[in-house]
């Protein structure tokens, strides 16, 4: 599986903050799984500039899209927008799911407004940008992802899944 790790802040893209959310991402990701992470950027709450950037990923290839940061109430949190642009189906399943097991942890959760979706084989997942939360985010979400993932590549073990249902 081929994987992007997308950081959208405003302050990390001008190199005013560290990005801390991309290298959690990718730590657990690699730790947890063997799949290879191909693309990584931090850039800024631009509209364009993700939909440009989500959409390249998808076209190359990728399997999974983690984003992370933009999904909150502040003006210029755009990211569930830019994604509904580029996706083709939503997944809105995940993005409840996310939200539900979250509440669990803060009441916070209720501000979130990541979405998931879908563009040809390439699942989008909007995360939000503390590292904790991507941390407490990815224990909900990972368990789910080889059968998504799997399903959207129509492999050979999916087929074989459904024919057993």
């Amino acid at each position: 599986m081929k994987i992007g790790l997308l950081t959208i802040s405003d302050r990390g893209a001008r190199g005013e903050y560290e990005d801390r959310s991309g290298p959690q991402m990718q730590a657990i990701i690699t730790a947890a799984t063997t799949w290879e992470i191909t693309q990584q950027a931090v850039v800024a709450d631009e509209f364009i500039t993700i939909v440009d950037t989500l959409t390249s990923w998808c076209d190359a290839g990728l399997n999974l899209i983690l984003t992370s940061g933009g999904t909150g109430f502040a003006p210029r949190d755009i990211t569930p927008e830019a994604t509904r642009r580029v996706i083709e189906r939503e997944a809105p399943g995940i993005a409840e799911g996310l939200r539900a097991e979250s509440l669990k942890i803060t009441r916070h959760a209720m501000l979130a407004r990541g979405i998931a979706g879908i563009r040809g084989h390439t699942l989008i997942v909007n995360l939000p940008g503390s590292p904790k939360a991507v941390t407490e985010s990815l224990d909900i979400l990972l368990p789910i992802l080889p059968h998504a993932l799997d399903l959207l590549s129509n492999s050979p073990n999916t087929e074989k899944q459904h024919r057993t249902i």
